[in-house]
């Protein structure tokens, strides 16, 4: 469980209080990973989910983050309410080496999944019938009688951590209502646990908080659905810096 997500911005530098960094070789692969942007549209202005990092990390510590980490296997396994829209589901199988429909919704389960082990909150639609679940934090879904639903997750950005970073990830950034929130198991976030606040803040006051470069970008690409209406058809950018040379391409 970790909300490591990928920074554009300048290599992390050693400063005389911290001990040397262990950097990821140039050509290390990237691990995949998902990131959810919970949206709360209830109120006047707009507001979304923020955790604040524990400041013992050394990826990004102290920072506020969107909920989000790598993917894991047993996300392949998780049955869903409703899969994934056809046009999302292919912009996730992009520039791809081995891409799969399997691979795609993979992603955005394990957007659902880190949320979940990171909040408490469970996103999904009840059911009265739950098919067997995957062990692990799955298995929270299943006694709260909920399916994570695919349908209304977007796929608003990709962003992979360039070379010279402690660790590097290929993530990809989803957005969701908060209509989507089914139950909440408290006390999942705290002083010692790896998010030690959660707060709601509009898009305005988040920007003002301590975040990484990709954090906003995420949220510039976040008011453009906004002021547009999401819609799975849009193109999606995909960020990264291979070379040393930045690319911002759409999907």
């Amino acid at each position: 469980m970790t909300s490591d997500i990928p920074a554009i911005d300048a290599p992390e530098r050693r400063t005389a209080d911290k001990p040397p960094l262990r950097l990821t070789p140039a050509t290390e692969r990237p691990k995949d990973a998902a990131t959810l942007i919970l949206l709360d549209r209830f109120g006047p202005t707009p507001k979304v989910l923020l955790g604040k990092r524990h400041a013992s990390h050394k990826f990004m510590p102290g920072k506020f983050v969107f909920p989000g980490g790598r993917v894991d296997p047993a996300d392949r396994h998780m049955p869903v309410a409703r899969p994934l829209d056809p046009a999302a589901q292919s912009k996730l199988m992009k520039r791809l080496a081995r891409p799969s429909p399997a691979k795609a919704r993979a992603l955005a389960l394990a957007a659902i999944r880190e949320t979940f082990e990171e909040t408490g909150l469970l996103l999904g639609a009840s059911a009265t019938e739950i098919p067997a679940v995957p062990k692990g934090p799955w298995q929270a879904f299943a006694q709260a009688n909920i399916l994570p639903d695919l349908q209304d997750l977007y796929f608003i950005g990709r962003a992979v951590t360039p070379p010279g970073r402690t660790r590097r990830f290929d993530a990809r950034f989803f957005a969701l209502d908060a209509t989507a929130i089914a139950h909440r198991i408290e006390g999942v976030t705290g002083p010692e646990a790896e998010l030690v606040e959660l707060v709601w803040m509009s898009l305005p006051e988040a920007k003002q908080l301590d975040l990484s470069v990709v954090t906003v970008v995420m949220l510039e690409e976040l008011e453009l659905g906004l002021a547009n209406g999401f819609c799975h058809d849009r193109p999606v950018p995909f960020y990264r810096m291979p070379f040393g040379r930045f690319i911002r391409e759409m999907l």
